[in-house]
């Protein structure tokens, strides 16, 4: 057996993640950006955030300037008791060995361990606070976690690295690219409320490849030695499955005052193959490539397009 969220609880891990991302932002969260930035489904939003009013972690507001707040700090509020609002009490009265009521009279041999194992886990999440948690995801979107012990099973990712030169100085490039969603990308999906991800289909071939749609984030432009370095991360969304990945870097660098190059250096995940089954490596590398290589190349397009 192996210890995992279900896609429930999941939906309700990434949900409050996304507003304590925004507890202290001036509106409440809305239910776009929280299907949007978290790949929560948008027909099953709304029944996530429930999960978390229900449980006294969030609190929502009616009207035009409406959405979600986090009813407390994410410093006070526990792992345990996300997971438990949409998992429900891991702690359960059936005996571990079958579906009957856990009774004395007729003693488990398992009882105590498990039941020993079941408080060590809730007492891990319980130390646990979601601001903990933002931070981690702060980190790793910025590729400065390093975790220490077990990780994931590993999956496959390739190094890429690409460039294109954009007939644009510095400065308007980092202006449009943080400028709170306002640049477009040819095939843009949406582009909503500055507090939402840009939305936009990428890949080689056309606007559908994969019939995904990509989130992208950008961090705070960091002035470098070669010029200025944007940290990016965009994951494709869907309704289930292993979908393409890339988190790396953007660094603008000038060529002449008029003229600028733009390079983006990461990692991307592949998709999986048909039934789940991984790439063979040389097409993944192949399609990391080129992948990046349309995004770049539409990137530059739009930046170009004032």
């Amino acid at each position: 057996m192996k210890l995992k969220l279900s896609k429930r609880g999941d939906y309700v891990v990434r949900s409050a993640l996304c507003l304590a991302s925004g507890f202290n932002a001036p509106a409440p969260t809305k239910l776009r950006q929280v299907s949007v930035e978290m790949g929560v489904p948008r027909t099953f939003v709304s029944q996530i955030l429930g999960d978390l009013v229900q449980a006294g972690i969030a609190t929502s507001f009616f009207g035009a300037n409406g959405g979600y707040r986090l009813t407390r700090p994410p410093s006070e509020i526990t792992l345990l008791e996300i997971v438990e609002a949409g998992e429900g009490p891991l702690e359960s009265d059936s005996c571990v060995l079958g579906d009957d009521p856990c009774q004395w009279d007729s003693v488990c041999p398992i009882h105590e361990t498990w039941s020993a194992a079941t408080a060590a886990m809730r007492a891990e999440l319980a130390s646990t606070t979601l601001a903990t948690l933002l931070e981690r995801d702060r980190a790793i979107t910025a590729g400065e976690y390093h975790v220490v012990g077990h990780r994931h099973s590993a999956v496959d990712t390739v190094e890429v690295s690409d460039t294109v030169h954009v007939e644009r100085p510095v400065a308007r490039i980092t202006e449009r690219m943080t400028g709170g969603g306002a640049w477009l990308i040819p095939h843009l999906d949406a582009a909503r409320d500055d507090a939402e991800a840009i939305l936009v289909r990428v890949g080689p071939g056309s606007s559908g490849w994969l019939a995904k749609t990509v989130a992208v984030r950008l961090g705070e432009p960091v002035e470098t030695a070669e010029g200025v370095a944007i940290a990016i991360r965009w994951e494709a969304t869907g309704p289930s499955g292993l979908f393409p990945r890339l988190v790396g870097t953007l660094q603008v660098a000038e060529l002449d005052p008029e003229r600028s190059e733009l390079t983006i250096v990461g990692r991307y995940r592949p998709p999986l193959g048909r039934a789940g089954h991984a790439l063979d490596d040389a097409v993944m590398v192949r399609l990391a490539r080129s992948t990046v290589r349309s995004f770049l190349r539409r990137l530059a397009r739009a930046l170009e397009s004032d």
